[in-house]
């Protein structure tokens, strides 16, 4: 399929075949996916928590708003924010950007002291909800990359992220939940994969100037 048939050809799975597993080149291209996306300065201020346990998976189901696509994909994926970016992890970014391009100091310092200035000037909210609008660019790109791959996704935000934090313990890794996709293959009985597509026109929805 091309781009726009495997656009169209997606949707948000309402049930997954629970006896369906993703392959796990199919998992690390998904991975690699989410490594790969876009992030502002592209400081990466994300992790991806992906849960293929399914005792796990049905226990977030309770906190998920039982939503059974938790419990019966193949793999859930978890969107999560860093819970401090601060100087270190600013420095560390630009430690690796030396390592990786072999850019010296002397070129660097000017804008790794400009964005180490800048976030200590922002409030702790302030760049969590930064942080969290990278998450979103990530889970675009990501469900772009699971149509292209016939891989099957229903993005969420309806779950409780602090007793995903808890179970998860994601605060003990310095991390914080944002959103879920539970990822895997459509079941045969899912209605609502042969419904339309609902969509204004683009004459709606695009403004050329």
């Amino acid at each position: 399929m091309n781009i726009i048939e495997s656009l169209r050809w997606r949707y948000a799975t309402k049930k997954f075949d629970s006896n369906r597993i993703l392959p796990k080149e199919k998992v690390d291209i998904l991975t690699e996916a989410f490594n790969l996306t876009a992030t502002s300065y592209g400081l990466q201020p994300l992790k991806l928590v992906v849960i293929k346990d399914k005792e796990l998976q049905k226990k977030l189901t309770q906190h998920s708003w039982n939503q059974q696509q938790v419990a019966d994909a193949s793999h859930v994926l978890v969107f999560c924010i860093e819970n401090t970016i601060g100087e270190d992890y600013i420095t560390k970014y630009f430690d690796n950007v030396k390592v990786t391009r072999n850019t010296s100091e002397e070129i660097l310092k000017p804008f790794k002291e400009h964005l180490v200035d800048s976030f200590k000037g922002k409030p702790s909210e302030e760049i969590s909800i930064w942080a969290t609008k990278q998450v979103y660019l990530a889970m675009g790109n990501l469900l772009t990359v699971c149509a292209m791959e016939e891989i099957d996704a229903c993005p969420m935000e309806g779950f409780i992220p602090e007793k995903y934090n808890e179970i998860l313990s994601l605060n003990d890794l310095g991390l914080s939940s944002v959103l879920v996709l539970p990822v895997g293959y459509r079941a045969k009985d899912d209605m609502f994969s042969d419904f339309k597509k609902v969509r204004r026109s683009i004459s709606d929805t695009v403004i050329t100037m």
